[in-house]
C-alpha cells in the first residue's frame, strides 16, 4: 500500500488531494447548509479550515490519512471533503470517513460516485483486504446511505468518540471485505450510471 497523494476523477465528481488552495470553496461548502452544526459530525467550522487542512497534512506525512477536496465536475465547484483514515498497511485495512458535502450537492450522484472512486483505489490500487466505514449511532441518513453503497453493518461500538457537545456517541461500523467488493463495484456502477 503506497499512499500516495492522487486525483480520483469520475463523471460527476472529482476528487482532489486537499490543499490550501481548497479552502475558500470548502468554507462556501460547509456554509452551505450550516453543516457545523450538526451534532452527529465533526464538520469544521469555516474559520477552523486551517486547523483541519494542517492535520490533514499531518496524518498523510504519518502515512495515516488522505484528505480529499470533493470537486463537482459539471460545475466545477467545491462541494464537500472525504478521506481515507486509520490506513493499516499491515493487515490492509482502511476506513473511509470525514465525509461531509454541501446541503445542496446531498441526494445527487455525488457521493455515490466519489465513494466508488475510492473503493475502487482502497481494494484495486492499494490491494486492500477490508474498507471501514463509521457514522454515529444517531445519524440515520449516513447509516441508510452506507447500507445503500452495499457495506455491510457489524455493529456497535459503544461509547466509542466525544462528541464536540462533550456527548459520548455510540458509533456504527461497517465494512466492505475484498470477496464482496465485485458484487459492490457493480452495484455502485448501476447506480451511478442510472443517475447520470
Amino acid at each position: 500500500m503506497k499512499v500516495d497523494q492522487v486525483t480520483l476523477t469520475g463523471r460527476h465528481v472529482r476528487l482532489e488531494p486537499l490543499a490550501a488552495h481548497h479552502l475558500p470553496g470548502l468554507a462556501e461548502a460547509i456554509e452551505d447548509g450550516q453543516l457545523w452544526t450538526l451534532p452527529v459530525t465533526f464538520v469544521p467550522p469555516p474559520a477552523e479550515l486551517d486547523g483541519f487542512l494542517a492535520h490533514a497534512e499531518t496524518a498523510f506525512a504519518a502515512g495515516r490519512e488522505l484528505a480529499f477536496a470533493t470537486v463537482s465536475s459539471a460545475s466545477g465547484r467545491i462541494v464537500g471533503s472525504t478521506r481515507f483514515r486509520c490506513i493499516e498497511a499491515a493487515h490492509r485495512r482502511v476506513e473511509i470517513g470525514f465525509t461531509f458535502l454541501a446541503a445542496s450537492a446531498q441526494r445527487t450522484p455525488i457521493n455515490t460516485e466519489a465513494k466508488l472512486l475510492m473503493l475502487t483505489h482502497a481494494f484495486e490500487t492499494w490491494g486492500c483486504n477490508r474498507v471501514e466505514l463509521l457514522t454515529d449511532e444517531r445519524n440515520t441518513r449516513s447509516r441508510q446511505a452506507i447500507l445503500r453503497l452495499g457495506a455491510t453493518e457489524e455493529g456497535l461500538l459503544r461509547s466509542h468518540m466525544v462528541m464536540r457537545d462533550g456527548f459520548v456517541r455510540n458509533s456504527v461500523i461497517f465494512s466492505i471485505t475484498r470477496a464482496e467488493w465485485p458484487q459492490v463495484k457493480a452495484g455502485l456502477l448501476e447506480k451511478t450510471q442510472l443517475t447520470s
